[in-house]
């Protein structure tokens, strides 16, 4: 397994350094945001996205992953990270959602990005969760689509709050569609605060799990993304969950909480989780 760091932490910094920063950290991998201020993909232009291919191949990082999930771009009063959610009752809006994934999924095959990562179907708003269940259904259909057009993986991430939040909704939307570029986006912290403790959701998840967000979460299990250490996480189980089921793609840590002092909170997750991981004898680097 590879560790990887998400710019979305950095809201203070363009891109390039952001990506100096996390190389000086000491990351091989870095999480892009789909998302001002470093990838709105609706506005990059040609040299903009060799800015990025440059400030990649000049810090020797790899991505891990395009993040389309946030749109800041579009500044929704209600919530930044959710809305426009697939589950719109305007279906205008909700085109903006699968127009903002479409590109971002091209966006990522034009970095060489393997996948990007979407909202689990968004806030349900008082609807009942079968019929916007299948509202998510159909509205992903076109971008799954894309997806396999453009050959990268697009993946969603259950969420607390949201339409998917457990791994049992995740399994029952999985029923409803397939694609080999469908998968799952395995955000542990997310996991540990609806009940589903990662070391046993690992297991049963298994190869759907194409990759990883990291963060701590109290225990009190609200939502809230904590350095790795602060919460209540057990990460030993859990790295030794996703050894046990052969997976060797990124682990991503995700901390857009700790955007007044990234360089800090990436230094500290970073330091914490490999020491854990070698304790417990996974292979992470």
């Amino acid at each position: 397994m590879q560790l990887a760091f998400s710019t979305n932490a950095y809201l203070n910094y363009g891109f390039a350094e952001a990506a100096s920063r996390l190389a000086r950290i000491g990351y091989r991998g870095v999480e892009i945001m789909a998302d001002v201020p470093h990838a709105w993909p609706a506005y990059l232009l040609p040299e903009h996205k060799q800015a990025i291919r440059d400030a990649l191949a000049a810090n020797r990082l790899a991505i891990a992953n395009i993040n389309a999930f946030m749109m800041h771009a579009v500044n929704d009063h209600r919530q930044k990270y959710w809305h426009p959610s697939w589950i719109e009752p305007d279906v205008h809006y909700r085109q903006v959602r699968i127009d903002h994934t479409k590109r971002a999924l091209t966006l990522a095959k034009e970095l060489g990005a393997p996948c990007i990562t979407t909202e689990p179907g968004g806030p349900l708003e008082g609807r009942p969760w079968k019929e916007c269940l299948k509202l998510f259904v159909e509205m992903l259909k076109p971008v799954v689509e894309h997806a396999e057009k453009e050959q990268v993986l697009l993946l969603v991430e259950p969420e607390p709050g949201l339409l998917l939040e457990t791994a049992d909704q995740y399994l029952e939307f999985a029923r409803q569609i397939s694609s080999p570029y469908l998968g799952l986006n395995f955000d542990i912290g997310h996991a540990y605060c609806v009940q589903d403790e990662p070391p046993e959701t690992i297991r049963r998840l298994g190869n759907l799990i194409r990759h990883v967000h990291l963060e701590d979460i109290a225990a009190t299990r609200v939502h809230h993304h904590l350095i790795p250490g602060e919460g209540a996480i057990d990460f030993a189980a859990t790295l030794t969950a996703l050894q046990d089921i052969g997976y060797s793609g990124w682990v991503t840590i995700e901390l857009y909480t700790c955007h007044e002092n990234p360089d800090a909170a990436a230094t500290v997750a970073r330091e914490r989780i490999l020491r854990i991981a070698q304790n417990a004898g996974v292979a992470l680097e």
